[in-house]
């Protein structure tokens, strides 16, 4: 199919400033047990492309799921068609902005023995799990789940740009409930973040087969434990709570687009403005945030963006002060200012936006064990279940699955309902310690909305635990 398309697109592109061809072919298999029930088994496919044309500063782009001669003549037409309406009436002369030429091929890692499982050995293993679940009568719900996505994505140039990615996403996922009276609890296996690029491996040896049991038992022991203290105490934040920390005060405040006022009418705006970049600390020293598409086996890792711009991996925090912001090629030129190959689309038929790809805190010296004896009086937080965040990405509140107390530096009871809230712009100044790669761990979410029409993309968060002072910390009863 893309040969066809290739000599398609060589005779058929505008003949215009700038011509651009992506085209997206997806299939996707969803196998879910819910209380030891197979569920209808979901499969995709989904194909089409969309044509991206610049002339005389103007800007359009069309798309289609008829790859035929006419489809992608038409779709050409109506994107040369929206350029012409938008010259002299955009927000920047597009056909000054000074598009990559890229050429090249990448592919997900897979092992060396990639494993290979049929669908009844996939359903026999979920349904093994699932039945570890059942260890008592007051657990009333659970679930287990894999599902598996393979892209392939081709990215051509009028002017010889030549970019084929293919991509193999793995996301397994497992929970499970209980209830007593009125008292709800939850536990699942990384909060659904067990979101990788690769092979079958991560399935199988990913950690989620063989904590069926644990799950359910520490559900029944939430019932049991007592809600959590309310005051301001030390937070010590673990990978599967630090990835939506990030992804929410860190990531989405850092969107170039969102900075500069593109998704004020959608998704809101930023606290973070233009002349913050190079002299705004936005942490303790302590912190450093970088932005690497190219961590092989992370979520959304490529070696280049969907405007073709080369993937590396650059920092956008160092030591605790903001250097650079998450947007492409696009954003950049707008705004005079330095970003990285942020430039995503979820599908064939939107556009590229200014993403989060991989955005990961980097690992730092103290163990687990080092953190905890830091601590006098805190409590550790373990998966997150629910978040809040106003509309310039500033004031938060989020709530976790798992809570324990830390007491004298010494772990103690498991307390529930665990919350915590504060302010973007100085939560992350309170950082007093950041784990070393022993409680580093590789997290993802398939979830990440954002954009008018919405846009729901894939992001990863590679991050280890990290330590906070004086957190405002409160239970399921404030």
């Amino acid at each position: 199919m893309f040969d066809s398309i290739r000599s398609l697109f060589q005779r058929l592109a505008a003949v215009v400033d700038f011509c651009s061809l992506r085209v997206l072919d997806e299939t996707s298999e969803y196998i879910s047990l819910r209380q030891s029930v197979l569920q209808p088994i979901s499969t995709g496919t989904d194909r089409g492309l969309m044509v991206t044309v610049i002339h005389r500063g103007g800007y359009g782009y069309a798309a289609t799921c008829d790859l035929s001669e006419s489809g992608l003549k038409q779709a050409i037409a109506r994107a040369q068609s929206w350029a012409e309406v938008s010259a002299g009436r955009s927000v920047t002369d597009y056909s000054k902005i000074a598009l990559p030429h890229s050429t090249g091929r990448y592919r997900s890692p897979g092992s060396v023995n990639s494993p290979s499982l049929s669908q009844r050995e996939i359903i026999d293993l979920l349904q093994a799990e699932s039945e570890s679940c059942r260890i008592d009568a007051r657990i009333v719900d659970w679930e287990a789940s894999l599902w598996t996505v393979t892209a392939d994505q081709l990215y051509l140039t009028a002017d010889g740009s030549d970019i084929l990615q293919q991509f193999r996403y793995v996301m397994p996922n497992l929970s499970v409930t209980a209830n007593a009276g009125v008292d709800t609890q939850t536990r699942s296996f990384g909060g659904r973040g067990l979101c990788r690029q690769g092979d079958l491996s991560i399935f199988l040896d990913g950690g989620m087969l063989g904590s069926g049991k644990r799950l359910a038992e520490e559900s029944l022991e939430l019932l049991a434990a007592p809600n959590c203290p309310t005051g301001k105490m030390d937070l010590l934040l673990m990978p599967t709570q630090m990835m939506l920390q990030i992804h929410e005060s860190i990531g989405h405040p850092l969107e170039l687009d969102r900075i500069l006022g593109d998704e004020r009418n959608f998704a809101g705006t930023s606290f973070v403005t233009l002349d913050m970049f190079g002299q705004y600390q936005y942490g303790s020293e302590l912190l450093n945030v970088s932005f690497d598409p190219t961590r092989p086996e992370q979520f959304a890792s490529y070696q280049w963006d969907d405007d073709g711009s080369p993937a590396v991996k650059q920092f956008v925090i160092r030591n605790g002060l903001l250097e650079r912001p998450l947007g492409g090629v696009v954003s950049q030129t707008r705004a005079g200012i330095e970003g990285v190959a942020a430039a995503r689309a979820s599908s064939w038929n939107r556009p590229p936006l200014d993403r989060m790809s991989n955005l990961n805190v980097e690992p730092g010296v103290s163990t687990l064990d080092e953190m905890i004896k830091a601590t006098e009086h805190g409590i550790l937080m373990d998966t997150n279940m629910s978040w809040s965040i106003d509309d310039s990405r500033n004031k938060f509140q989020f709530g976790c699955e798992y809570g324990r107390l830390i007491e004298n530096g010494e772990l103690k009871g498991v307390v529930k309902n665990p919350n915590y809230r504060g302010i973007s712009a100085t939560f992350w100044r309170s950082l007093k310690a950041v784990g070393d790669l022993s409680t580093f761990d590789v997290m993802g979410t398939p979830f990440c909305g954002k954009a008018e029409p919405a846009q729901v993309i894939r992001v990863g968060h590679a991050t280890p635990a990290c330590l906070f002072e004086q957190v405002e910390v409160f239970g399921g009863e404030a």
